[in-house]
């Protein structure tokens, strides 16, 4: 029986003949590969199962990579087959940046300057919303028996207060990945690339930068860097709506945790993360700071 990554290298016409050798490269969602063909160096990305159940859109997905590759800030796209919704993309030759690595002096204005190129590219085939997301999360926790930390449901309308806030002033969206942990960025010695559209769309660019901050565990000086790189001054309304966006991104990433938990493969404690992110989540939330970052945004 062959492999996924078997029928994704029977269906490029550019391999036929040629020397090839795959191996796997880590993920937590899907199966990805590094394939050299006579030497040249490629990524593979083959879609993981019920993927479905995790709102990953594998047409919105192409079309956004191949819209942020237009920018330089992201691998150009090969190769892509819809009706596997697996990508060959081109291979970024550097280091996969770490958390230790991108809390190194100066990483936050690095970061600044490859979101603001990634953010100024052509728009992306849909828009992303993480209080839609968690409600759709929410749902399918509901229909397939998920187990979601304890309170969860209950925080529910604090949740609701931070989109009111959001409403009160909306800022124009822009073409964001929306998952920036450490792995998804890699430094090529020139700039840092940004790989992994699978949760891209147009949104609140503030939510782009407080998940990077939320998943790198900045503390204020490398937020503030950011922010003010990013915008050109720290303000305070603009850091309140990142920090408030550092709280869905764990409100959210949560019930994806505990989604994967019930469903994966992967051999990952997808639980114990859940758990640790909502934790974190709770915490700022009943923080003597979150009344102040309401009103400031």
């Amino acid at each position: 029986m062959s492999l996924p990554i078997d029928e994704v290298i029977a269906r490029v016409d550019d391999w036929r003949g040629k020397q090839i050798s795959h191996r796997p490269l880590e993920g937590l969602t899907n199966p990805n590969y590094l394939v050299e063909v006579d030497g040249v160096k490629h990524f593979v990305r083959v879609p993981g199962a019920s993927a479905e159940l995790l709102a990953i859109d594998r047409a919105n997905e192409q079309h956004n990579s191949r819209a942020a590759a237009q920018t330089g800030a992201a691998p150009n796209v090969l190769h892509a087959f819809p009706d596997l919704g697996a990508m060959v993309m081109e291979f970024i030759d550097g280091t996969t940046m770490t958390n230790e690595t991108l809390n190194a002096a100066g990483m936050p204005t690095r970061i600044a300057e490859s979101l603001k190129r990634l953010h100024g590219g052509p728009r992306f085939l849909k828009d992303f919303n993480m209080f839609r997301l968690t409600e759709f999360y929410l749902g399918v926790a509901a229909d397939h028996d998920v187990k979601i930390p304890d309170r969860f449901r209950d925080r529910m309308a604090t949740v609701g207060e931070i989109e009111q806030a959001f409403a009160a002033r909306l800022i124009p969206t822009v073409p964001c990945n929306n998952d920036l942990l450490a792995a998804n960025y890699i430094d090529d010695g020139k700039m840092l690339r940004v790989i992994d559209f699978e949760y891209s769309g147009n949104n609140d660019p503030t939510f782009e930068l407080g998940n990077t901050a939320q998943e790198l565990e900045y503390d204020e000086a490398r937020i503030m860097e950011l922010c003010a790189a990013y915008f050109g001054e720290a303000t305070p309304d603009k850091l309140a709506r990142m920090k408030l966006n550092m709280i869905m991104s764990d409100v959210g990433w949560t019930l994806w945790a505990a989604i994967q938990a019930k469903i994966s493969k992967i051999d990952y404690d997808f639980w114990g993360w859940a758990v640790e992110r909502w934790g974190r989540a709770e915490a700022k939330l009943d923080s003597a700071a979150f009344p102040g970052w309401l009103k400031a945004v």
